[in-house]
């Protein structure tokens, strides 16, 4: 057994969800150990996105995923892109999503992306601000633009659906679009403005923020693998490549390794699957774009941060084993041709790839189980930035067992 003083509650995974919870509790006044095999950020927190998506309230599918198959197995470099060899063993979830489609359980996804969402704006402004780096977020709104004469009716179709569930969208007409964004392709024909969504400007660097937070509120993290565990009296146990470490409680919140420990610890086999996304950082064209800008057609997002502007969006399904194809990468600096006055420089540009956590129905697991022994905030899928903050705060009220939102669409039970 590892030589490690009292624990009270380890969190297993140091990206941006374990992260922010690991300091959640310890000022709660809980001793807390970080379990992670890399250092803090250096997972699918790296290389995200950045933008705070309380727009997407939407399941990552819809049913014309059926027509979008052939597609998906056939063009290695689509939008979303399903990997031939690792069709079997996706098919049983893919299965499971395509039931999640179905009207009911299609409402009750929305409803549960909805109710994180609604709180990510105001968690995120109250964890930066206790910790004194708001800078590090701007909440300057996020636009979705289109340019085919035959995608205004399905863009009026969307924002029509968004106003149905009460996110704040505003069209914005070609004029309006070029006023905002004078850098823009000015052939662009509109597009819909999101006033309640920004972006991180770095969001590693809310990572080692949140950490360095979390260090100075007593939080103790190690480098180690957790591999296995079990359950005893009196709390729990963990098996790591360092030995075994021991405490009253556990958080899961491992992102897309978080399959095998729940099943260890609760016997509960979930059926998490991973979206491998990609980006592309541009380091120089920092003053390209004032916000996060999507492309309707193009299917891919741009956000403006301190070290460039990072292409992203694209989706893979092919599991944690197969390399990465950073041609996925590159493709998205090839989608951006044509959307700006002038072609992007990709002078200096990385590639990175990541492992995003999904669920089929689209939610994340946060519940407390077996006693309370076992605490879990994992699957967020392309979600897990934005709902970091108030999943924290969620985590914080199920460790205290105190009152806290009805958490009835994200209990691991529903499975």
């Amino acid at each position: 057994m590892v030589d490690t003083p009292e624990t009270e509650i380890a969190v297993v995974g140091a990206g941006i969800v374990g992260v922010a919870c690991a300091l959640q509790l310890a000022r709660q006044g809980r001793r807390v150990l970080l379990l992670d095999h890399q250092a803090p950020g250096q997972g699918a927190s790296y290389g995200n996105a950045g933008h705070l998506a309380t727009e997407q309230v939407f399941p990552i599918a819809d049913l014309s995923i059926l027509k979008r198959l052939p597609r998906m197995l056939l063009d290695p470099m689509g939008p979303l892109r399903l990997d031939w060899k690792y069709l079997p063993k996706a098919m049983p979830w893919f299965t499971r999503l395509l039931l999640n489609l179905r009207p009911a359980p299609f409402q009750r996804s929305v409803a549960g992306i909805r109710a994180l969402n609604e709180g990510s704006l105001g968690a995120w402004q109250r964890l930066l601000g206790s910790i004194g780096r708001s800078e590090l977020f701007k909440e300057d709104g996020s636009l979705l633009v289109f340019e085919r004469p035959e995608s205004r009716q399905a863009l009026h179709a969307l924002q029509a659906r968004m106003q149905q569930q009460d996110v704040a969208v505003d069209f914005w007409s070609a004029e309006r679009v070029r006023e905002a964004a004078p850098q823009l392709n000015p052939a662009l024909l509109g597009g819909l403005f999101f006033p309640r969504t920004g972006h991180f400007i770095d969001p590693y660097q809310v990572v080692c923020a949140l950490f360095e937070a979390a260090k100075a509120s007593g939080v103790r993290f190690v480098q180690a693998r957790v591999a296995g565990g079990q359950l005893h009296g009196d709390g729990v146990s963990l098996a790591s490549d360092l030995g075994t470490f021991k405490a009253r409680q556990v958080l899961l919140s491992c992102g897309a390794h978080s399959a095998q420990l729940t099943a260890a610890l609760t016997g509960k086999r979930v059926p998490l699957d991973t979206e491998r996304g990609y980006h592309l950082m541009l380091p120089q064209e920092q003053q390209r774009l004032p916000f996060a800008v999507t492309s309707l057609e193009r299917k891919f997002i741009m956000t403006p941060m301190a070290g460039g502007l990072r292409l992203a969006g694209t989706v893979e399904f092919a599991g944690l084993d197969a390399p990465p194809s950073m041609q996925r990468a590159w493709q998205l600096h090839r989608l951006s041709k044509g959307l700006f006055r002038q072609d992007l420089s990709v002078e200096g540009a990385t590639p990175w790839m990541g492992f995003r956590p999904s669920l089929p129905d689209s939610l994340p697991v946060i519940d407390r189980v077996c006693d309370g022994r076992v605490l879990l905030a994992f699957g967020h899928q392309h979600l897990g930035l934005t709902q970091a903050a108030v999943t924290a705060e969620w985590v914080g009220h199920l460790a205290a067992q105190a009152s806290a939102p009805d958490l009835g669409a994200y209990r691991l039970d529903r499975f």
